[in-house]
């Protein structure tokens, strides 16, 4: 009786870790981007719920459609000016100061390029690797 106790509790604790990894999923550079938008859309949800906000609220504010925000919160892209405006809504903005560094001010990359400023981006290097696609490979 007791083995089968033991054995009933670790399933429960292993099924337990299990839920608490899907419900809390780390966004790599290895997940699938229906998977990031998924993922974003229950936080963004979660967020407006914490600050007991309606959908239909937070589309007022934002200057969108409710649908947008349904269509958002349930994993489904949409234009970036629309997600900025929710992201201004739920106090999420210093959020993306992370999400694409600045760049360094020209004073700071001159002595790296013989005080010529680059204008556009080498050909010569491969973007990413066969781990990590490129922004144009879509993860396929």
């Amino acid at each position: 009786m007791h083995d089968i106790n033991r054995h009933i509790w670790r399933n429960i604790c292993l099924k337990s870790i299990l839920i608490i990894n899907i419900m809390i999923m780390k966004i790599t550079a290895l997940v699938a981007e229906e998977m990031v938008l998924i993922e974003l859309g229950k936080r963004f949800a979660r967020r407006r719920i914490d600050l007991s906000v309606t959908q239909a609220d937070l589309a007022g504010q934002a200057g969108v459609s409710k649908r947008t925000v349904e269509r958002i919160e349930a994993g489904a892209s949409t234009q970036l000016s629309s997600l900025i405006r929710i992201i201004r809504v739920l106090d999420l903005m210093q959020g993306l100061e992370g999400l694409v560094p600045a760049a360094l001010p020209e004073s700071l990359e001159f002595p790296k390029q013989n005080g010529k400023v680059r204008q556009r981006a080498s050909s010569r290097k491969r973007f990413g690797s066969a781990t990590e696609p490129g922004p144009r490979s879509g993860g396929k």
